[in-house]
Order: C-alpha cells, then sequence, then structure tokens
C-alpha cells in the first residue's frame, strides 16, 4: 500500500521517490530493460512514465498497445527488476511529443475544445480511458502491482484553471478503478499551482523545476500550507539537460553541478529525474516550441543530455549521479550498469534512387476537391501533404504564386520543377514562375513539421496543417486540386523503376549487411532535408540546419543479413554513398538552462 501522508508511506514505512523519467514509446521495447536495470543500478527506486493518446489512438476507436507501445510489458518489465511506477496518463503530455500527445484527429471538430470540460472532449477522453485503465488498474500497487500513483493532468496550470475540467478527468480515472493516490505537477510558483491543481479535493500538488531546490521547495510548501497540507514535497520533473530545436546548438549541464543539485533536492524531499533516458522522436511524433511569431520545431533526437545518452548507455552524468547517491545514502544497493557498443559503416552504397513525382501514384490514391482541404479534414496525422493542380498561362511574364494560409513549410513546383520554398511566416510571399506552356501542373509539397506541444497556441489555427485557405495565380484563387497524403506508414511500396529527374524530392535506397545487428547512427552529412527509414520503419526526420546531423538507429530495428536505409530528400542535396557511425554527427555548445523558460515544456 502506498499512502501520501506527512510523507510517503510504503506499507506503513517511510517512502523516498528517487525516480527516473523513461518513455517506452520512445525507446526499442529490445532496450526497456536494459534502460530499467540501468536505473536499478543507480539505487532509484521508481520509474516515471507518460502514455502518448495519439499513439495509442492514432485512428479513432483503432488502439494499440502492442509492440513498442505495449505499456503493460514496459511496467511489468519494470516490476520484475523490483522498480515501482508512477504513470502520467493524461489526455495531454507535453513532452515536447507531437501536439502534447492529443490526436490530431480532434482538431477535425471546430465545435471541440480540447483540454477542456467540454462535452465532446470529454466523450474522447472517455472512449481511450476506456481502453487504457483496464491495463493500468491491475497493475496498481493496490493490486499486487507496481504502480503507486497517476497523475490526473499535465502542467495544466501553464495552460488554463479550469478546474471542472481537472475533476471530470479525476472521475474518469476514478469510475475506472484507479484508486492509488492522484497527483498534479506544476511550475512551483503559486500561480501554476493555484491553476493546475486539485489541492482542495486531497489530490497531491508536485512540482517541476532542475535547480534551487530550496527555493523552489519553499514555495511548493507554503502552497501546501495555504490549504491546509502537511504533505511530501515531490519534484515531478527535476530537468537534468534539455532538447534541441532546429538551428539551435544542443544543451549541455555539467555533471557534477547536476548531481549535487539533485542531491540537494533529495534531501528535501522526492525527485523524478526527467529524463533519465531521453530516446527518440521516431517518425514525424516530434513536438514544437510555441514562440510569439516564429515557432521553433524541435529535432528528431530527445538524447535531452540525459544520464543515459539516446543509446541508452551511462554517461558522466550517471556516474556523477551514482556517486552522489552514494554517499548521500550509503545502505541504497546499487549494481553494475550494462552498456552497449555502437557499429559504424563506411561508404554504402547508392542501389537505387526514384521520384517522389514518378512513384507518386504508388505511395497515395488522390482526394479531390474543389479547394484545397487540411492534413486534418484530408484523414492524415502527420508527414507530407501533396496538392496538384493546372493552371493556365495568361500572360508574357513570370505568373505571381501565392499558397495563402498553409503550415509548416510548402515547396512549389512548376511542371515537377522547384520554384519557390517557404517557410512558415514566409508562406503567403509572392513566388515569380515561368509557366514553359500553356498549361502547367502546379504541385505544393507541404510538410507538418510538428505540432505544438506546449502553451497558448495549443489550439491556434496553425496547428491545422497543410493548406487551409488556396493558392492564388495572380488575384484568384486556383479550384480543382487533388490530394495525396503522404504519411509514410508503408513504404514498401515504392516503385524503385519509376525513374527521377533533378530538382525534385527523390527517395534514395542503401543496401548493407550484417553479421550481428548492433545500435548506429545514419550519418545524413551532406544531404539536405527530409526522414529516413531503415528496414521500412521511420527513425526520424533530419535538416541541415543542424545541430544533429544523424539518426539514432536501435539494435532492434537492425537484422543480421541484408538491411536497407532509405532516404527521402526533398531539397535535391543528395549523396551517392551514405554512412553510419558509432556516435552521433553534433556540434556541441555548453550551456546550463537551471529554469524553465516561461514558454517551454518538458
Amino acid at each position: 500500500m502506498f499512502e501520501v501522508r506527512e510523507e510517503f508511506l510504503l506499507d506503513g514505512a517511510p517512502f523516498k521517490i528517487m525516480g527516473g523519467a523513461i518513455h517506452y514509446f520512445r525507446i526499442h521495447p529490445d532496450d526497456w530493460h536494459r534502460t530499467l536495470h540501468n536505473l536499478k543500478a543507480l539505487g532509484f527506486n521508481t520509474v516515471e512514465t507518460y502514455v502518448p493518446w495519439n499513439a495509442h489512438e492514432p485512428i479513432p476507436q483503432t488502439f494499440d498497445f502492442t509492440g513498442g507501445l505495449d505499456v503493460a510489458r514496459f511496467l511489468d518489465t519494470a516490476a520484475e527488476l523490483g522498480l515501482w511506477a508512477i504513470v502520467r496518463p493524461s489526455p495531454f503530455i507535453c513532452a515536447e511529443w507531437e501536439f502534447g500527445g492529443m490526436p490530431s484527429w480532434l482538431l477535425r471538430d471546430r465545435k471541440m475544445r480540447p483540454r477542456s470540460a467540454d462535452p465532446r472532449f470529454l466523450e474522447r477522453v472517455a472512449s481511450y480511458y476506456d481502453k487504457l485503465m483496464p491495463i493500468l488498474v491491475e497493475r496498481q500497487v493496490t493490486h499486487g502491482g507496481n504502480i503507486i500513483m497517476m497523475q490526473v493532468e499535465n502542467e495544466y496550470g501553464s495552460y488554463c484553471e479550469d478546474k471542472d475540467y481537472l475533476r471530470a478527468l479525476r472521475d474518469l480515472m476514478v469510475e475506472r478503478g484507479v484508486d492509488v493516490p492522484l497527483c498534479t505537477s506544476d511550475g512551483p510558483w503559486r500561480a501554476c499551482l493555484r491553476a493546475g491543481s486539485l489541492i482542495d479535493d486531497d489530490i497531491l500538488a508536485t512540482g517541476n523545476f532542475g535547480s534551487k531546490a530550496g527555493e523552489n521547495f519553499a514555495q511548493l510548501h507554503a502552497f501546501h500550507q495555504e490549504h491546509g497540507k502537511t504533505w511530501p514535497l515531490m519534484c515531478m520533473e527535476f530537468w537534468d539537460g534539455w532538447f534541441a530545436h532546429w538551428g539551435e546548438e544542443p544543451v549541455r549541464r555539467d555533471p557534477r553541478e547536476l548531481a549535487e543539485s539533485v542531491g540537494e533536492a533529495l534531501q528535501k524531499g522526492s525527485v523524478c529525474l526527467y529524463m533519465f533516458r531521453g530516446g527518440t522522436n521516431f517518425g514525424f511524433m516530434n513536438g514544437c516550441s510555441a514562440r510569439h511569431t516564429h515557432d521553433l520545431h524541435q529535432v528528431s533526437s530527445y538524447d535531452y543530455d540525459a544520464p543515459l545518452d539516446e543509446a541508452g548507455n551511462p554517461t558522466e552524468k550517471y556516474f556523477a549521479l551514482r556517486d552522489m547517491v552514494h554517499r548521500l545514502f550509503p545502505d541504497i544497493e546499487q549494481g553494475v550498469p550494462i552498456t552497449q557498443a555502437a557499429i559504424s559503416l563506411s561508404n554504402i552504397p547508392l542501389a537505387a534512387r526514384v521520384g517522389l513525382f514518378e512513384t507518386l501514384n504508388a505511395l497515395a490514391t488522390p482526394q479531390s476537391s474543389q479547394f484545397p482541404k487540411t492534413m486534418e479534414d484530408l484523414g492524415q496525422s502527420y508527414g507530407y501533404t501533396l496538392y496538384r493542380t493546372s493552371i493556365e498561362r495568361d500572360a508574357s511574364e513570370p505568373e505571381r504564386l501565392r499558397v495563402i494560409d498553409a503550415r509548416d513549410r510548402a515547396q512549389v513546383f512548376v511542371d515537377e520543377h522547384l520554384v519557390g520554398t517557404q517557410y512558415q511566416e514566409e508562406i503567403g510571399q509572392d513566388i515569380r514562375a515561368e509557366l514553359p506552356a500553356s498549361v502547367a501542373r502546379l504541385d505544393v509539397l507541404v510538410e507538418n513539421m510538428g505540432r505544438v506541444n506546449y502553451g497558448h497556441k495549443l489550439l491556434a489555427d496553425t496547428q491545422r496543417k497543410g493548406i487551409r485557405t488556396g493558392v492564388c495565380v495572380d488575384l484568384h484563387f486556383v479550384t480543382g486540386w487533388d490530394q495525396y497524403c503522404l504519411s509514410f506508414d508503408d513504404i514498401s511500396a515504392i516503385d524503385w523503376e519509376a525513374g527521377v529527374h533533378d530538382d525534385a524530392p527523390t527517395f534514395s535506397r542503401y543496401d548493407f549487411s550484417m553479421t550481428t545487428p548492433a545500435p548506429t547512427y545514419v550519418d545524413l552529412t551532406g544531404f539536405g532535408k527530409g526522414v529516413v527509414f531503415v528496414n521500412g520503419t521511420s527513425v526520424g526526420r533530419f535538416w541541415d540546419e543542424g545541430p544533429i546531423m544523424s539518426l539514432y538507429v536501435p539494435e532492434g530495428l537492425l537484422r543480421a543479413g541484408e538491411n536497407s536505409i532509405v532516404v527521402f530528400e526533398t531539397e535535391g542535396h543528395l549523396e551517392d554513398r551514405i554512412s553510419l557511425r558509432s556516435d552521433p554527427a553534433i556540434r556541441p555548445k555548453v550551456i546550463c538552462p537551471l529554469e524553465r523558460k516561461e514558454d517551454e515544456g518538458a
């Protein structure tokens, strides 16, 4: 039995939560045991994880709890290793994850207000919880499992103060059998705690921060006292690193300074490290940080400068934390961490190349409409959408083209030749193009680079991707569109014999063999922008904006014998050879973010 009294109690004895965040959905399931073992070997006793709704219900009423989404197996593996678990199954998770974990198909309903007490939204959450909660309920400590606590909502005080919504979520959980203590987590200052907590409903309020434990715990304690509570202090997310955006340098935090800061927090309360192992935003699942004008999309790597690196191996931070734990808590048993070496392989030759336009009809069936539709209205969630129509030449001089109101990045082609590329606020500016014939084909390839995962823009119309209004030639909107949804869930239909030409997006395939699979990094130096598939599975996006010019490939995606890498590249920067690295290609810079920026998330 786990209880929240003046201190945490486990089976009646005082219990200090020493936890680490591990997101099962960011790590190949073959790596779960090694990662959890390394948490236990550090001397920690609890694993914490979010649950991403959009991954588990990618299509309304179609649920997936298998493979890398088998949260039951993940929790059972933790239990076998003697780890307790805190699960954060709220509809919104932030986590630098696409749309904060909410399914993009919610955006099809213009009348719905997600993250509120709107009955339309709560009905969808209830349907999801009908499938999720039975998995979690039977793994609660009250049922002989290892889940000691669950979270109602995540950092809601940084978004709204709708207590009816928070209570509705609480009720949905309790009605489905959740009977372990519940909690909320917010910034540790009063405004966030007041807006985001259910403290008057006896739901534990915890704080999120990355330094100054004395100061931040004092604010949390004062809030508890204000409401007559004598609860234990807990930092649900102690940020030990940070995430990266395209074009920015990755964050690095000094290992010794981190260990001292975590030690200070552990002497005052309970702590979960965010992250213990960050993992990877596979596919198109990276999020986006909202800004007043130009939003910042996050990279595929979620290394986070965590104690375990993206490949799951201990870093200097791990050993600094291990020394701190041994010094402050000498009676805690520690173990030997498991490492796994990555491999390198140079100069893998090009095996085949084909143009997107040439193989388009093998990949998608067009949907026709008078005006362009958004990605969501086309039934698509992630990836690229190609919009196609025909336009007439009306003048001898170059025509004026404008893509009106689209997100996030648009490439405009006339008869398959690139005439303009625009991103965010550039979209809508004039593109001048010569039409080579009296009637020309116009293609607009729009990339969804990731929806906002935190902050005031969560429900902005910019989160609906693709073309939202239309395309103008001269002063008028063009009609008669075919739309191709390119989510790339399955690329097996690519016709490698269809041909290719310059100045257009292409698929390049590189085949190689290996005797024993091992983790590695695909080096994308020399390429422009796109996404990479290893044996048919997307391992994420790349962009020569940096700072990371490689993509992590877990051992579980490779096989003994023949393997293939497919690079979808949109900029025309192609290489006839590709290499695998034993470490990431990265441009480091040492800085130390101690406090959350007010418009960031974690």
